[in-house]
């Protein structure tokens, strides 16, 4: 009998919805349940809940329904950014009671935005998981990396070329957090077109990203987020703000130096100059992170992790 595996109840950057796509091409009876699907992936779920963007109890109602129907369907309860389909306090036993295992999928802003003794109900999970090195100082306990994975069969990379004004994209899930300001002000001191990609699907977002001669994403984090993987996957070089242990502990992980350029607010200018100025330096950018993505995003290979994880529970 397949096992079988519920992802719930939120689908952050597409994670989820990739991963239960690649559970299933290797025989996981896996699906995803969100309490609302995003704005801008709003058919990346299996079952859209539809829950209530207020009232507490008649939230409850719709999240105890949900849980009653897909308790008897499930062996594994994959639950994504410290969230729970019903509150925590009642979630672990009930599972405990029924043998059904948990894991914790954190996914950055639901650990790195609290502190530590706030996180300690990881511990009521079977296992739990970070999508990076950079992750892992922010939690009071330990857990795997399993970096977030795509299907590469969807990004072909797209050549670079050379024209008079370099295009630079970045698409920000939130203006503030990522430093919009900051790359629109430096992109100013450049010879360059900004694109700046908010509030798209990301089916359209993608066409913009193939557009792109350099990537900036953000500059105010401790890591990149899935959109530098999806760039990457397209041949672009990517900036952005990282954490410098991190990327020692990831390039020792994988045995591939991460060809990403380091920089923040404050060095962003100096930075991209040398991008603008080289498009042989793009270009071996871009090969580059093609190279990475392959060795440590492939959903596939990632998939690989998470099956182990899950027998091991």
């Amino acid at each position: 009998m397949a096992l079988l595996v519920t992802h719930c109840p939120v689908n952050l950057a597409g994670v989820g919805w990739t991963n239960v796509h690649a559970l299933r091409r290797r025989g996981v009876d896996a699906r995803l349940v969100v309490f609302n699907t995003q704005p801008f992936r709003p058919t990346q779920a299996d079952w859209d809940l539809k829950r209530p963007r207020s009232g507490f109890l008649r939230q409850q109602a719709v999240q105890w329904r949900a849980f009653a129907r897909l308790l008897p369907q499930t062996d594994i309860f994959h639950f994504y950014f410290g969230l729970t389909l019903v509150p925590k306090r009642l979630q672990f036993p009930i599972l405990s009671a029924t043998r059904r295992k948990s894991l914790f999928h954190f996914l950055g802003a639901d650990i790195r935005d609290h502190p530590k003794e706030r996180l300690t109900y990881g511990l009521k999970a079977d296992a739990r998981v970070v999508g990076s090195y950079a992750a892992l100082r922010f939690i009071p306990f330990e857990a795997e990396v399993l970096p977030p994975g795509i299907d590469l069969s969807r990004y072909d990379p797209v050549p670079p070329i050379e024209r008079e004004r370099v295009r630079i994209v970045h698409a920000p899930s939130h203006l503030e957090k990522k430093g919009t300001e900051w790359v629109i002000e430096a992109c100013k001191q450049l010879p360059v077109d900004l694109d700046v990609v908010h509030g798209v699907l990301n089916e359209q977002a993608l066409e913009r990203y193939k557009q792109a001669d350099i990537v900036v994403d953000q500059l105010l984090r401790d890591w990149h987020g899935v959109f530098s993987i999806e760039a990457m996957a397209l041949g672009k070089p990517v900036v952005t703000s990282l954490d410098e242990h991190a990327v020692r502990q990831t390039e020792e992980a994988y045995g591939i130096k991460v060809p990403i350029v380091r920089a923040t607010k404050d060095d962003l200018v100096e930075k991209l100059r040398p991008l603008v100025e080289s498009f042989g330096e793009r270009k071996r950018l871009g090969e580059a992170g093609r190279a990475y993505v392959e060795r440590v995003h492939d959903i596939e290979r990632m998939t690989d992790h998470l099956l182990d994880i899950y027998a091991r529970l």
